[in-house]
């Protein structure tokens, strides 16, 4: 299959789009088509693992590998999930769900890609690199980092920079980056937020004299954010299997519709959703939850997509975003495929840091699509309900999805069975939940795991509990304007 840009770049296979991670005209790569499950296919998939449901997914988009090759490398990233399930669907009362996708190395959703992107990354670089090694470059909100850390560490040929908000994520996500070995992984902080980060990286991708720079020095960039198709693919796989899940468990019948609410941020994690029912998932409502950095839920509700706000820093900080870079996706689809489109559109981004849809168009378009937010209060309460009335712990990002789900329905009174995605660990955030559970402040890290342990007799995971006797290696600080020096300036002290 062929991929095509939606900025109008010229198509590539899909191992070139994922080495290149983003256009060279700053455009995002989609699949020239959406494949479709049909339902002897889905019925075929009911009884295969995780793996073999993602491999036979992937070989619709990458007919540049193997499917042989693509099962090869689903066991051997899903080997590292908790008993081997990346993705177990939880029964909360029968109308409801959760969608665990927390435990894999490093607790959080983006594992579930970013274990096995590592693969499919070298495999094309085999394919397509012609000897030049590749550099990841990742802006990251908080868990991506981490997981990509890990993904990519001591991976042959490949160097890894995470660039993270210094004081914009959680004290143990901060850890957890800091503490990553490998002889090939680099993590900085920045002076600045999310946005300062993804825009600088993003300007990096496509500044002609930084990448000949990089030629020169013998280094491709890729990325291993949502930006990336190999970073959403994955995740398509996800709620494909789901929705087989739920069908195998006799809950719904094959070809019933069912709901799913993703809290988001950079939009990735709900386009696969969206991508999943281009496939033919019979899907009702896409919930798209977000925290008080609300510019989704105001483009979904008025068509107006607004980043000229304040910028808040909330407990949810993977989510502390305002620029969705994923929405590019949805807009190509909303522009019929023109890049011409897509290029207003962007255009006014960066000249106005604002744009207008045709609302009408959106909704009759995108009708799945439904945008609720949640507040501070809201989320603390939902932490707080969710565990007093299911005995369930969720984390904050989980919490502002269910804090929109309930929203939805009072609004509307859906009886659709609905998963709700829970994207983290609730001990990558063991303060804030502890606040929102007892209305205690333990500002220690480790003392609010051991009180939220206490507290709810729930287990605390091993990456969690080790991380209070390891000692941060990558402490450096930088001013967000220094983040291309200071890239240039790692990679010439691993040539000297």
């Amino acid at each position: 299959m062929e991929f095509i840009g939606t900025r109008g770049a010229s198509p590539v296979y899909g191992g070139v789009a994922i080495l290149k991670g983003i256009a060279p005209d700053g455009g995002l790569y989609v699949p020239s088509f959406f494949p479709k499950l049909d339902r002897e296919e889905l019925e075929n998939m009911l009884w295969m693992d995780y793996p073999e449901r993602a491999a036979c997914i992937m070989k619709y988009f990458l007919d540049d590998y193997t499917e042989a090759e693509l099962k090869e490398y689903a066991d051997r990233a899903y080997a590292r999930f908790k008993d081997g399930e990346p993705a177990p669907v939880i029964d909360i009362d029968g109308d409801s769900f959760v969608m665990e996708l927390f435990h894999g190395p490093t607790l959080a959703f983006k594992d579930v890609a970013l274990t096995i992107l590592p693969y499919l990354m070298t495999a094309a670089r085999k394919k397509y690199a012609g000897g030049e090694k590749t550099l990841i470059l990742v802006a990251t909100s908080g868990d991506t980092g981490k997981a990509a850390l890990e993904g990519f560490k001591d991976v042959e040929g490949t160097e890894i920079i995470v660039f993270y908000p210094s004081e914009g994520v959680s004290e143990l996500q901060k850890l957890q980056m800091q503490t990553t070995t490998g002889s090939n992984v680099h993590v900085v902080g920045i002076k600045g937020n999310f946005d300062d980060a993804q825009t600088a990286v993003k300007r990096i991708f496509t500044d002609p004299e930084c990448n000949e720079k990089l030629k020169e020095m013998g280094y491709a960039l890729s990325s291993a954010n949502s930006i990336n198709w190999g970073r959403l693919m994955p995740q398509i796989v996800y709620y494909v299997s789901a929705y087989l899940d739920l069908v195998g468990a006799e809950e719904i019948d094959m070809g019933d519709k069912i709901n799913f609410v993703v809290p988001t941020g950079n939009f990735g994690n709900v386009l696969a959703a969206y991508y999943a029912m281009r496939m033919g998932i019979p899907v009702g409502k896409l919930i798209v939850a977000s925290n008080v950095n609300n510019v989704l839920t105001d483009f979904f509700t008025t068509g107006k997509y607004d980043v000229n706000r304040p910028f808040r820093k909330t407990m949810s900080p993977s989510m502390d975003i305002l620029v969705s870079s994923n929405l590019e996706r949805l807009l190509f689809e909303l522009g019929d495929r023109k890049p011409e489109y897509v290029n207003k559109v962007m255009s006014e981004l960066n000249r106005f840091g604002m744009y207008y849809v045709d609302f009408d168009k959106l909704t009759e378009e995108f009708p799945e699509f439904q945008g609720y937010s949640a507040t501070e209060e809201d989320t603390a309460s939902a932490i707080d309900n969710f565990f007093e009335t299911h005995d369930y712990l969720l984390d904050p990002h989980t919490a502002v999805a269910v804090s929109a789900y309930y929203d939805y329905l009072t609004e509307t009174g859906d009886p659709t069975k609905t998963v709700i995605v829970s994207t983290a660990s609730p001990y990558k955030f063991a303060h804030d939940v502890f606040m929102s559970l007892t209305g205690s402040d333990e500002p220690d890290a480790f003392r609010a795991i051991k009180r939220l342990h206490n507290f709810t007799g729930t287990e605390v995971p091993e990456a969690i509990a080790k991380l209070r006797y390891a000692e941060p290696i990558h402490t450096l600080v930088i001013d967000k304007e220094d983040m291309e020096k200071t890239l240039f300036d790692i990679l010439r002290s691993k040539d000297e």
